[in-house]
């Protein structure tokens, strides 16, 4: 079992910054990937970002340029560096751990972007 446990969302105005972040605990390994992905209001759950042990990286389009993922595997973390945030942006914000065996999930991070 995972447990994950995000933090650091908010409400900002337009062109604002957040860094959410999620500590993993529990069986997590570091060579298990973590991503972070979002559902905002109406909408499916789609990707954000992930990054692998390896440090390779993989963003949605929508956030390119804007967003940055990083990890601390000694502590197993995952951070969301999310700067110009977008009124678009306004979603609950997941921590995800994808291990060899199984997929886990927060309980979400709620950012809300006011224009």
């Amino acid at each position: 079992q995972v447990q994950l446990a995000e933090s650091g969302g908010g409400l900002v105005q337009a062109g604002g910054s957040l860094r959410p972040s999620c500590v993993a605990s529990g069986s997590i390994s570091s060579n298990d990937r973590l991503g972070w992905y979002r559902q905002g209001p109406g909408k499916q759950r789609e990707l954000v970002a992930t990054i692998t042990s390896g440090g390779n990286t993989n963003y949605a389009d929508s956030v390119k340029g804007r967003f940055t993922i990083s990890r601390d595997s000694a502590k197993n973390t995952v951070s969301l560096q999310m700067n110009s945030l977008e009124p678009e942006d306004t979603a609950v914000y997941y921590c995800n751990a994808r291990t060899f065996y199984k997929n886990y999930w927060g309980q979400g991070t709620q950012v809300t972007v006011s224009s």
